[in-house]
């Protein structure tokens, strides 16, 4: 049985790679703000916010309680 500290240890390594992974993604989602390469409207931009916002919430609570919910997304 693995103790405490090898558990946190193994939580650590995850969440900073897995935080990076996220932080990466926004950055590239923020790309797609070029009016000269893509089209989109404020309405667009409210939608993807409202979804990441959801999302981190959703994780928030998660640390409270564990819920089965999966996230998506969809214009």
């Amino acid at each position: 049985m693995e103790n405490t500290t090898d558990k946190q240890e193994k939580f650590k390594e995850l969440a900073k790679k897995r935080t990076i992974n996220a932080i990466e993604s926004i950055q590239k989602i923020g790309g797609l703000s070029n009016k000269k390469t893509y089209a989109w409207d404020e309405k667009d931009v409210a939608k993807i916010v409202k979804a990441l916002r959801s999302a981190v919430s959703d994780m928030e609570r998660e640390f409270g309680a564990k819920t089965n919910k999966k996230q998506t997304f969809d214009f």
